[in-house]
């Protein structure tokens, strides 16, 4: 797997069995706590390797640090976030590569592995499937207002435990659970990156805008008019393949183009399965997951319903 469909990582077949998984991601800092930012950072990077139904098993460190003007405690701690959700996913850390860079920015190179029959792309989502997604949208405008000084860094750090849980229970449910595709959400939005797969999958896809979880002061902030550039740039992306019920307040649309920082996953399961797959990620602590909306034939495209 490489290019062609937007797949969240590269996939290179090592044997029959075995393929290795490939992907990088690196963000500026979210907050003051240092090693909050490094957990946040290396939960984010992982992400892309759970969305292809893999395990990460080793990450080299990518940081581009300021030369001047932050103690070297605070590079330290922020190496220590990530490091510690390395442990926590099972992969050993093998070094990193540092360059100077006036803006802060930290993140991870990562492998990961996966069996050739587990491999789950963006682009098999198959009509009458249901959509699941496993965390809340709405990370982006709430982390923008931080730095913005709008909404109070508290906020952030109620919100941190869900971006700092790794996608790897998800993961194994949805393997468990014979899922036909999946995706994570990231910076694309939720929108950018369904209609990813529904482009790439060759399918339509309804959903159901009352059931989408997010995070209520996301709402707050757009409607006090907290902007992000990549807000617009995901609206341009997905165009008019996408079509709103005239009831869905033109608020709850800024929000599903929200870019996401170390969102959840977002599944493709037959409908059949779909229910059981949500309770047992409710079991298993994935407790914000929901059913989103279906799957349907036809053109590429993406109805919101209310």
């Amino acid at each position: 797997m490489g290019f062609d469909t937007s797949d969240d990582a590269g996939v290179f077949r090592l044997s029959d069995e075995v393929c290795i998984i490939q992907t990088a991601d690196f963000i500026t800092p979210i907050g003051s706590d240092p090693f909050l930012f490094g957990q946040i950072a290396a939960a984010n990077s992982l992400s892309d390797i759970y969305a292809m139904g893999g395990k990460p098993i080793s990450a080299i460190n990518l940081c581009c640090f300021p030369a001047k003007g932050i103690e070297k405690n605070y590079l330290t701690q922020i190496l220590k976030g990530g490091l510690n959700i390395l442990e926590k996913a099972g992969a050993a850390l093998l070094g990193g590569h540092t360059i100077k860079d006036e803006e802060l920015k930290y993140g991870l190179s990562v492998n990961g592995v996966v069996k050739l029959s587990e491999v789950k792309r963006n682009s098999t989502a198959k009509p009458g499937d249901k959509l699941v997604l496993t965390k809340p949208i709405g990370t982006g405008v709430i982390i923008h207002a931080v730095k913005q000084k709008v909404l109070n860094e508290t906020v952030l750090q109620g919100i941190a435990p869900l971006m700092i849980q790794l996608n790897d229970v998800a993961c194994r449910l949805m393997l468990q659970h014979q899922a036909n595709a999946c995706t994570d959400i990231s910076g694309f939005g939720l929108l950018g990156h369904l209609w990813e797969m529904a482009s790439a999958s060759g399918i339509g896809v309804r959903l159901e805008a009352d059931t989408i979880p997010h995070y209520p002061e996301s709402l707050e902030m757009i409607r006090k008019n907290v902007k992000i550039g990549m807000n617009s740039a995901n609206r341009s992306f997905v165009g008019d393949k996408v079509t709103f019920a005239k009831n869905i307040t033109e608020d709850f649309r800024a929000l599903m183009f929200d870019p996401q920082t170390s969102g959840g996953l977002l599944i493709s399961v037959p409908a059949d399965r779909a229910e059981k797959l949500l309770g047992n990620l409710h079991k298993a602590g994935i407790s914000q997951a929901r059913i989103i909306g279906e799957v349907t034939a036809g053109l590429p495209k993406i109805e919101v319903w209310a």
